[in-house]
């Protein structure tokens, strides 16, 4: 990438770079033996799938990952060179594929590339109203903190002014995560924070208090609020008022703007 210095990007967002590969063929539901409308990790007896969706005359390429769909949805409001998106890639044609994806949507990829390794990946098979999500990492988990020192990367967070992470980064990369908050914070930038998944705040509670004292914004739906006040010891955890106050109350580095903490509920009123 090419920093824009005099046109600074202004919103950075960090996590798992996934490369969708969408088909309608209902016949891999079987062949893979997948439920049709779930999200799963691919096993070893999965992964020929993606090659299988690759092969197929109806394939489209969209870039994926929620936070870069996030920065997708952020480039299609703001003005143009606006939206920034560090991630980490394989040195494979999955990869190119994404740039391109991005660079249609307006988005600017600032990867981190692994030589010799693939691109993370998730097929997607939609037959009728469902949608079946079968995910492999590659090398999306194997981010590196020192990428945030390289040129291009520290100029766009020198002047970005908000950032976003989600919690399935924080599964592999909370010392990168914990770094920009750090330096985001402590400039009193602003810092938004997904809780991405029920199993984020269950099986990586340690890693989400690690950054959760810099978010000025906290995401989650009623699922992962639910998963968090459980993990937290609330005595009722499906109080998602409660929830959402005990989140907003946690320790903050930046104490000169509130915490604001957002749930979601699907057709329910959403709860700030």
């Amino acid at each position: 990438m090419t920093t824009e210095t005099q046109h600074p990007y202004q919103l950075l967002c960090i996590g798992n770079p996934l490369l969708d590969m969408q088909t309608s063929d209902g016949s891999l539901l079987d062949k893979y033996n997948l439920k049709p409308n779930d999200a799963i990790r691919a096993s070893l007896e999965q992964m020929g799938i993606y090659e299988d969706i690759s092969n197929a005359p109806d394939i489209q390429f969209v870039a994926g990952g929620a936070a870069q769909n996030t920065a997708r949805g952020a480039a299609y409001i703001l003005p143009p060179k606006h939206v920034v998106y560090v991630g980490c890639v394989g040195d494979d044609d999955l990869a190119d594929k994404l740039r391109e994806a991005n660079a249609r949507e307006g988005v600017e990829s600032a990867y981190l590339v692994k030589k010799g390794e693939q691109t993370g990946a998730c097929g997607v098979i939609t037959t009728g109203h469902n949608r079946s999500l079968v995910t492999t990492l590659r090398a999306a988990h194997m981010f590196e903190k020192s990428h945030l020192s390289s040129t291009d990367v520290a100029a766009c967070i020198k002047g970005a002014n908000y950032f976003y992470i989600t919690g399935f980064f924080l599964s592999h990369g909370v010392e990168s995560a914990l770094e920009l908050c750090e330096t985001a914070s402590g400039d009193g930038k602003v810092i938004a924070m997904n809780l991405s998944a029920p199993f984020i705040p269950q099986h990586f509670k340690v890693q989400l208090e690690t950054i959760l004292p810099y978010a000025d914004f906290v995401l989650g739906n009623e699922s992962e609020a639910e998963s968090w006040g459980s993990a937290a010891g609330l005595p009722d955890p499906k109080d998602h008022a409660a929830v959402a106050r005990a989140i907003s109350l946690l320790p903050k580095s930046n104490l000169a703007r509130p915490r604001v903490v957002i749930i979601t509920r699907g057709a329910d009123s959403t709860v700030v």
